[in-house]
Parts: C-alpha cells; sequence; structure tokens
C-alpha cells in the first residue's frame, strides 16, 4: 500500500492541476506514517483534504461493492438542527426530522470538531454525510433517540424530463449533463411543446455535471434572438499535459466513444482526443476547440421568452458553467442558491488500480484563479438568492417563487 500511496502523491504533486497552486499544502509523510493503524481508503482521503478540492475523488471499489455505506436518509444543516431533507432506504425517519445532538454531541460543537472535513463557509453548503457515518445514534427535537443503520447505497437513476405546468409554463429537470443522445431525445421527444410555451423553468438544483457539450444543444432556446457571445476574453483554460494525464485521458475518451451516437458529441470527443494526443507531455497547455466551436457567438430563438433556472450547491462542475451561460442570456433569471463551485479545476482524469482503487482528480485550471475570481468554496451566485430554510422540506419554496415570477412579467436580469 505504500507504493500506492507514493503514486498517489506523486500524481498529486505533478499531474494535478493545481499543484502549483498548492505546492507545500499537503503533508505525505504524515500520512504515509498513519498508513499502519488505519484503513488505507480514509488515510490517502484525509491526505487529499490538504488540497482543499472537492473535485477530487478516491474510492476504494471493493468495499463500495461489499460493504454498506449509506445511513439511507440525507440532512441540511439550519441553524444548530440537522434537517432530514430525503429518505432512501431508511423507512423509520420522515422528510423534515430534525437533530439536534448527534453522538451526543450538539450539531454546532461538530460543526467545529469536524470543520476540516466539512470546509465549508455556510450551513446550506455542508455535505454531513461523511460525519453521520461516524457516529452511531442522534437525538430528534422532540427528545426521542434514533439509531443509525447502514444501507447499501440506492442506485442513481438520471433524470432528463420535461412536462407542462400551467398553460404557458413547462418544468424541465435535467439530473446531469453526463448523457448526450439522453438529452437529445429529451429535446427532440418534447419539440413541439419546447417551441410552443412562453415560460421554461429549468431545474438543475440537483445536477451531477458531465459534459458541457452535451447541453449545447440547448443554448439557442435559453439565448435571446440577437445572440450572445458567450466567449469570456479574459478567461482561459489551461490543461496539464503531463505524459501520464495525456495517456489517462486518451484511454477515458477511447471508453466514451463506443457509447455515443450523437453527432456533434462525438465531433466534440474527436477533437478532445486531438489535443491531447498533441500536446502530451508539454505541461500546461491552452486546448484549440475552434473546429468544434468555430464561433462563440449563440443565435437565439424567439421562444420561449422567460426562462427562470433554479439551482442549489448540489449543482456542478458542467453544472457550474451551465449556470454561468445561462446569466449571460437577458431572458434567463437564476435563482436558488450558489452552485457547488467545481470548476476552478476540472475535467478529472482516472488513475486505476488493479487492488480495485481508483483516484480521480483535475487536469485544467481557469485562469481566472490568479486574478482572484475563483469559484472554489462560493459556487456560481444566482441572480435571486432564495436561502434554504426547513420551509423547502414543506413546500417547493424555489418553484413558487419561479412561478410568481414568470406570472409577473417582471424584467429579467
Amino acid at each position: 500500500m505504500e507504493v500506492i500511496f507514493k503514486e498517489i502523491v506523486n500524481i498529486m504533486h505533478r499531474d494535478y492541476a493545481g499543484w502549483k497552486d498548492k505546492q507545500g499544502w499537503d503533508r505525505p509523510d504524515y500520512f504515509l506514517g498513519k498508513l499502519k493503524d488505519a484503513t488505507f481508503a480514509d488515510v490517502v482521503k484525509e491526505y487529499l483534504q490538504d488540497f482543499r478540492d472537492k473535485h477530487i475523488y478516491f474510492t476504494d471499489l471493493n468495499a463500495e461493492r461489499n460493504v454498506d455505506q449509506d445511513r439511507g436518509f440525507k440532512v441540511r444543516r439550519y441553524e444548530d438542527k440537522l434537517y432530514v431533507t430525503e429518505l432512501t432506504s431508511e423507512t423509520r425517519l420522515r422528510k423534515g426530522t430534525a437533530f439536534v445532538t448527534i453522538g451526543g454531541q450538539s450539531i454546532l460543537d461538530l460543526r467545529e470538531q469536524h470543520e476540516r472535513l466539512l470546509n465549508e463557509n455556510h450551513a446550506e453548503r455542508e455535505n454531513w454525510a461523511p460525519i453521520l457515518a461516524q457516529y452511531e445514534y442522534g437525538e430528534t427535537d422532540d427528545g426521542q433517540e434514533f439509531r443509525f443503520r447502514f444501507y447499501q447505497k440506492t442506485e442513481y437513476q438520471p433524470v432528463y424530463s420535461v412536462r407542462k405546468l400551467n398553460d404557458k409554463t413547462l418544468l424541465m429537470t435535467m439530473t446531469d449533463f453526463a448523457d448526450p443522445d439522453a438529452i437529445i431525445r429529451m429535446i427532440n421527444d418534447h419539440k413541439d411543446l419546447l417551441e410552443s410555451m412562453e415560460n421554461w423553468i429549468i431545474d438543475v438544483r440537483v445536477n451531477y455535471g458531465g459534459g458541457d457539450a452535451n447541453y449545447f444543444n440547448l443554448l439557442p432556446y435559453l439565448m435571446p434572438e440577437e445572440g450572445v457571445d458567450l466567449a469570456d476574453g479574459d478567461e482561459k483554460m489551461f490543461f496539464n499535459c503531463t505524459v501520464a494525464n495525456s495517456q489517462r485521458q486518451l484511454a477515458g475518451v477511447k471508453e466514451q466513444m463506443k457509447g455515443v451516437q450523437d453527432e456533434q458529441a462525438l465531433v466534440f470527443l474527436r477533437a478532445w482526443q486531438r489535443e491531447w494526443e498533441r500536446h502530451r507531455g508539454r505541461g500546461f497547455v491552452e486546448f484549440d476547440f475552434s473546429e468544434f466551436i468555430p464561433d462563440t457567438f449563440v443565435k437565439g430563438k424567439a421562444t420561449p421568452k422567460t426562462i427562470i433556472v433554479m439551482t442549489d450547491v448540489y449543482c456542478g462542475s458542467a453544472g457550474d458553467s451551465f449556470i454561468e451561460n445561462c446569466k449571460m442570456s437577458s431572458k434567463v433569471t437564476v435563482i436558488g442558491r450558489p452552485t457547488a463551485g467545481l470548476n476552478d479545476y476540472a475535467n478529472l482524469a482516472i488513475q486505476r488500480w488493479d487492488e480495485g482503487f481508483e483516484l480521480w482528480y483535475p487536469t485544467s485550471r481557469l485562469s481566472r484563479i490568479d486574478s482572484g475570481r475563483g469559484m472554489t468554496g462560493v459556487g456560481v451566485e444566482p441572480h435571486i438568492y432564495i436561502p434554504w430554510s426547513p420551509q423547502h422540506l414543506k413546500e417547493d419554496v424555489d418553484l413558487a417563487a419561479a412561478l410568481r415570477l414568470v406570472d409577473s412579467n417582471l424584467p429579467t436580469y
């Protein structure tokens, strides 16, 4: 295991896109000394926290397959309580149940104790799942002790849906941008509805990302008729083209191309493949996608006239960039809470080991980091901020606000 750990350190010091920015942040010798006394995956995950990048993932596939991983419910902190927001496998709780202590400790004490693991500056953005996994029980606000159980994680099922809310408004929901063919299918299957409704409400409050190119077919609907130039002249993305990164990314794109039918997505993947081949071993390089996006000016359609996009911290990666593009359109208003903010370092490569471990890490960095405009820890902010509160568990506060906005005919942002 020591050999694999040293390989991980080498990747983070050479291949990770943030290695220059974060030199000296990590403590490899300290964690190397912990390998004998703790589970390997736990030590690696703790080591990777030193880089303060939520776009880095380490997985023990053997443990994922064989060990119950999940408490069967999700929580969100509001002030000094943790509220149950979603039930997956746990049937003994109800949505809205509030925990006032976990493991005999107050929520705010735990917040302080696990500050490094939470690594967030706002209650709305905190992920309590790894903390719940460390404790056996909690106390609810009605004084009941609740013993936690572990469950197998429920399998994620992506959603790409369109439904009519009223005569003028539709609701589109996309929980990721990972499947270009499914998104194209959604657009084609509902084309008449999409082109006849005055108002769209788009729900990406939960969106696990994927590929930016996979939502490009939606952009003409999102932009005003006169069009918008989506290019940011001050913004550049640099790819860390080490030999190892090129090999890993080329292996990944080869696999991706096997399952994609959409021609536009394939054009992008071929350009992606060519750039990694062309720049292998050259360090940080800006890629040329000019033949895929010869013109960053996107002309829009007359319909819809008004678009409200609902977002939250669970929208990240390609979801972050989708919201950034939406905010460039005069007919879009973004409401909700800031996104995950993962894209300062992006375009993940995967290193796999025969022992069943996987490390996913970013290979690109945005130039905005150099001018202090990065999104890490803050996300992409909405036009209209709607704080999360327990009221969200009783009604869809965001959707109600979106419907009020389209009904009021207020000017968009």
